[in-house]
């Protein structure tokens, strides 16, 4: 392909527009997986610049995601870990490993596999873990403190009779948050509405010093790039973690290949090729392991943006991640006084566009064998477990 003068401008453009929606969501997802936000920005960067030489997609936008978030701190939440050390360890083992499984799937030509993914089941998953996603967050919103879980009863009743107070300063700015967010989309959808959210909750706590008030604030974010390190293989930790790496393995791709796919029917210069995709996301994955990355796929928002940003080639991903790493390396003290109930804001706008309604409506009215094949998926996902 000849790539045009005409082709960088939009490139470009996209780009930065990614990366404005990026950074905050990173972040935010973070969050999710139970880690620090900076893995969030980690993750952010090095598998995005893997998959923009080796994807099928011209427009897909690769990094860190809700649901997978999740399905890290179902699995690593099951190993009851205390030390958040070896917590960030296993979840960069993690990435490697679900890598692998992708890679070796994409060598053995695997891809055919999306094709038996019946979308009543996705759907039914996915609206699921958006609520479960959703309510996980609450912690952050209310400022209480309750413990991990992926089953939705014992998510209420941890924030029912949570032994820790309501603190209204905290529930004040992330409700306002949620609404702001949510008028800005209604208002004007390009509008980077999350950024602005996260840089008007900063000059909030700073100017009337909330923090000293007990709101909680992302606090010191490391600068720099993330440096080379070997994942910790250690065979115990890898027995633990199979099931959990090959679950997100699926997953993610199931992400990737819908929204890639979505977005290639708009585009008719390139056809998406599903095992070259595992190849491209299982490399993204081991090589982002090195680089202190933990599990990524390709994001359906943040893809949106791209593709409506005017994307023509990877040249966009690789402008997006040359920004995050601008950011790695010079502002990340910016983000101190970010309060986590604007994460936690961010999430809960994101989610809800998960939660496919109209689609259980349209199944319930014309086919109810596959309504309830939905209904039964959902439920399971609540009440069981992702």
């Amino acid at each position: 392909m000849n790539y045009s003068p005409g082709f960088f401008k939009r490139d470009l453009f996209a780009g930065i527009t990614v990366a404005i929606f990026l950074i905050p969501q990173a972040m935010a997802y973070a969050l999710i997986a139970g880690l620090p936000p900076i893995y969030g920005l980690y993750a952010a960067l090095t598998p995005q610049i893997v998959y923009a030489f080796l994807g099928t997609s011209r427009q897909l936008a690769v990094g860190p995601v809700a649901m997978d978030s999740l399905l890290v701190a179902t699995g690593l939440g099951a190993l009851s870990i205390i030390d958040i050390s070896e917590y960030i360890t296993m979840a960069i083992l993690l990435a490697l490993l679900m890598g692998a499984i992708q890679l070796l799937m994409g060598l053995l030509r695997m891809g055919f596999i999306v094709s038996f993914l019946s979308k009543p089941v996705i759907s039914g998953f996915t609206s699921a873990a958006a609520i479960i996603i959703g309510l996980s967050q609450f912690k952050f919103l209310l400022g209480i403190q309750i413990p991990q879980s992926n089953q939705l009863h014992t998510i209420i009743q941890s924030i029912i009779y949570s032994n820790t107070p309501l603190h209204s300063i905290t529930f004040i700015i992330g409700v306002s948050s949620i609404f702001f967010i949510i008028i800005i989309k209604k208002w004007r959808s390009k509008i980077p509405a999350a950024l602005i959210t996260v840089v008007f909750g900063i000059l909030w706590v700073y100017f009337y010093e909330l923090d000293k008030q007990g709101v909680s604030v992302v606090g010191l974010i490391p600068n720099g790039l993330p440096s080379f390190q070997t994942p910790s293989f250690k065979v115990e930790s890898i027995k633990q973690l199979l099931p959990t790496a090959f679950t997100i393995a699926l997953v993610a791709f199931m992400e990737a290949i819908s929204i890639a796919k979505t977005i290639e029917e708009k585009h008719k210069n390139y056809v998406i090729n599903p095992n070259q995709e595992l190849i491209a996301l299982g490399s993204a994955n081991i090589i982002g392991s090195f680089f202190q990355s933990y599990p990524t796929t390709g994001g359906f928002s943040r893809t949106a943006v791209n593709e409506q940003a005017g994307a023509k080639t990877g040249m966009a991903t690789l402008t997006t991640a040359f920004f995050v790493a601008i950011i790695l390396m010079f502002f990340t003290d910016w983000f101190y006084y970010l309060p986590n109930a604007v994460l936690a804001s961010i999430i809960i706008v994101a989610v809800i566009n998960l939660i496919d309604l109209k689609f259980a409506i349209r199944l319930y009215k014309k086919r109810k064998d596959e309504f309830a094949v939905l209904l039964i998926t959902f439920l399971t996902t609540l009440f069981l477990g992702i």
